[in-house]
């Protein structure tokens, strides 16, 4: 029998809408599962480093209920959890796990992305100043997760479907950036893009000290170990 437009609304209501609704909610759990990885940071390595420098010491900041912030040193990593569930193209090497060949429903995620700013960036309000993606977790209404992202290759898409997330994987991953992040260092901006300056420029720079700075410029996410 052939089903009425009103029959298949009730039908995706009932299926990928319910999918997409649980795909949330386990997202948010992990998430806050991350918050309190994140906050445990500062107690354990802070008391580490009470002869060093304070600058240097941890600090855990929430924005929210989707994004907190950890800094870490001269940097700043951002996690930032979308609210919405996503499908990967037809290309993706997702497609190719036996877990998701056996339901491709699992292959819906949410995603927590990582993202490493510099501490300055906020604390002198330069807008223009940019953060780069070192990682982003996947996770879909399972718990099954796989992480793209800098030096994450024990995590990749080739695991899919054959662990859980939790706070030991959580850990693992935010270390891995939390390392990257401080390894990736502040390069000088080709002397090129720097020659001509006009007045209004440099008024603004003299007035609000506002020369938009990343670590890297070219910098391109396909590139340093993100490909599993």
């Amino acid at each position: 029998m052939k089903l009425s437009l009103e029959d298949k609304i009730l039908q995706q209501l009932k299926t990928r809408a319910t999918l997409k609704q649980g795909v949330f909610d386990t997202t948010l759990n992990v998430f806050n599962e991350l918050r309190e990885v994140l906050a445990s940071l500062p107690q354990h390595i802070n008391g580490k480093l009470a002869d060093s420098d304070d600058r240097i010491q941890l600090q855990y900041e929430e924005v929210g209920n989707f994004v907190a912030k950890l800094k870490v040193a001269g940097d700043v990593l951002v996690f930032f959890m979308h609210t919405n569930a996503f499908m990967f193209d037809r290309d993706h090497k997702v497609w190719e796990q036996p877990y998701v060949k056996e339901n491709a429903a699992r292959c819906y995620s949410g995603v927590i992305n990582i993202y490493n700013f510099l501490y300055d960036s906020f604390r002198y309000g330069r807008q223009d100043d940019l953060g780069y993606l070192v990682a982003r977790v996947f996770v879909n209404r399972e718990r099954a997760f796989f992480v793209e992202g800098k030096r994450q290759r024990t995590m990749g898409v080739s695991g899919f479907g054959q662990q859980k997330l939790n706070k030991e994987s959580l850990q693992r991953i935010v270390e891995t950036a939390m390392l990257y992040s401080l390894e990736f260092d502040l390069l000088v901006p080709p002397y090129e893009n720097m020659s001509v300056l006009t007045m209004a420029q440099m008024n603004e720079e003299i007035l609000k000290s506002r020369m938009r700075t990343g670590k890297r410029l070219g910098f391109i996410f396909n590139a340093d170990d993100v490909k599993q």
